[in-house]
């Protein structure tokens, strides 16, 4: 029951206070997403009992209607609870827009395919997601903050303002527990790192095999400028390395004989105000030929109310990162974030937004709705994402919904007569640095 009202609470807080204008068609709308079996345009969306106006309502929802993403970026960080350690995976994925030429601000996007060489390029728009993982070692990564990354900034810059403005709504909680960001290689570089020194969350990010750190650059000697750069440590060199500042091991099903070691202390050459820790990972090391070495850099807050985390859970950390990457192909894939062909960017960000709103309904369903596998399908008793939504009918018919019913305001008179129409404006690919036609 307790879990049935917070569902109902969560809705009515989002109708009241995230939409602006154009609620109850952006509020059923999120209802059809929902309820809705396999689609192949946006437009099938209409033919959902939950959305009860006409199809061209679909598009007024997200064209006109307008969000109050500050107040549901807040709203929706007061959700994670502060108890534990909290996992934040930070990464980026791409919506493509390959013949949207009325789109503005399309750049060439990586975007990893099933394909040989497990690499493409896309054009269309990049978005860098921080979520959080609600449920390490499943699909349950609930988004906390999405936003397209410009042509004109980088998928680090996006990230770093995202953390930070995270950091600044969920003060309270920091000093509870300790939140820790965690991010793929993109992110391991002295561009984030510093970025971030000095913010109240731990920071774990992913390092080159190939880099090479600095200590401290120990007292002056009396004599010239002051070193900036101690002793040289390089991943690669092994006799480079001192004794490990603390060493942890231990046997996992699956991950075999694991030996984390951490040394403290370290610099990039390019910031040498930035100091962290090296975390060393080594799995299976009881096989014949062990997995290569994991590298990982860890930034504990300055100003944290928290001991340093144990090897272990910074180790446990990175591995709870995963959730984030199916949590991606999940909106994709059954909630539909890039299927539509919308002409403006603010379409497509007010689209993300309303994806967003529906995966945490499913995160708030999941324990009441009851799992109605199909014939073919097993039993599950810890729902999935898939599993949550193909349950959820019999929950929303019973809570019902805030939204309105329409008001029939007769025909549109259509298009004036008299005014011309133009063509909408066709913009080329941006390519970071430069601009490049984007075809014919």
């Amino acid at each position: 029951m307790q879990q049935s009202n917070t569902i109902v609470e969560f809705r009515q807080q989002v109708y009241r206070h995230a939409f602006t204008r154009a609620r109850d068609a952006q509020f059923e709308l999120i209802d059809a997403l929902l309820l809705s079996p396999v689609i192949r345009s946006y437009p099938e969306l209409s033919l959902s009992p939950a959305f009860r106006r006409q199809w061209p309502s679909l598009y007024k929802a997200v064209e006109t209607g307008r969000q109050d993403t500050p107040w549901l970026k807040a709203y929706l960080a007061q959700q994670v609870p502060a108890e534990g350690l909290v996992i934040l995976p930070l990464d980026a994925t791409a919506w493509p827009h390959p013949q949207a030429r009325t789109l503005e601000d399309r750049q060439y996007v990586y975007s990893p395919t099933r394909a040989a060489h497990k690499q493409s390029i896309v054009v269309g728009h990049p978005y860098s997601i921080l979520a959080w993982s609600a449920v390490p070692g499943s699909s349950w990564a609930l988004p906390l903050s999405i936003e397209r990354v410009p042509s004109s900034e980088t998928d680090v810059q996006v990230g770093v303002r995202q953390v930070q403005a995270f950091c600044q709504r969920r003060d309270a909680g920091l000093r509870k527990t300790l939140h820790m960001v965690v991010a793929d290689g993109k992110y391991g570089n002295h561009h984030f790192l510093g970025a971030l020194r000095g913010q109240p969350c731990g920071v774990l990010v992913r390092l080159r095999r190939d880099r090479v750190l600095y200590g401290p650059p120990g007292p002056y000697q009396g004599r010239g400028r002051p070193r900036v750069h101690g002793k040289r440590f390089a991943f690669k060199e092994p006799e480079s390395w001192d004794d490990p500042d603390a060493e942890w091991e231990g046997e996992d099903d699956r991950w075999g004989q694991i030996r984390v070691r951490r040394w403290d202390h370290l610099h990039a050459r390019q910031d040498a105000q930035t100091v962290f820790s090296v975390v060393l990972v080594e799995v299976h090391r009881a096989r014949k030929n062990p997995a290569a070495p994991l590298w990982l850099g860890y930034l504990h807050p300055e100003t944290a109310e928290h001991a340093q985390p144990a090897l272990e859970e910074l180790w446990r950390g990175y591995e709870a990162r995963w959730p984030v990457e199916p949590g991606i192909r999940f909106r994709k894939q059954f909630l539909y974030w890039t299927l539509p062909r919308f002409q403006s960017t603010g379409a497509c960000d007010r689209w993300t937004t309303l994806v967003t709103i529906a995966q945490w309904q499913l995160w708030w369903a999941r324990d009441v709705v009851q799992d109605a596998p199909l014939p073919w399908q097993p039993c599950q008793s810890a729902l999935t994402p898939e599993r949550t939504r193909q349950s959820l009918g019999a929950l929303f018919q019973q809570i019902g919904t805030p939204a309105r019913p329409p008001r029939p305001r007769g025909k549109s008179p259509g298009w004036p007569r008299g005014r011309p129409r133009t063509r909408p404006q066709r913009h080329r690919v941006v390519r970071k640095g430069k601009k490049a036609r984007a075809g014919p």
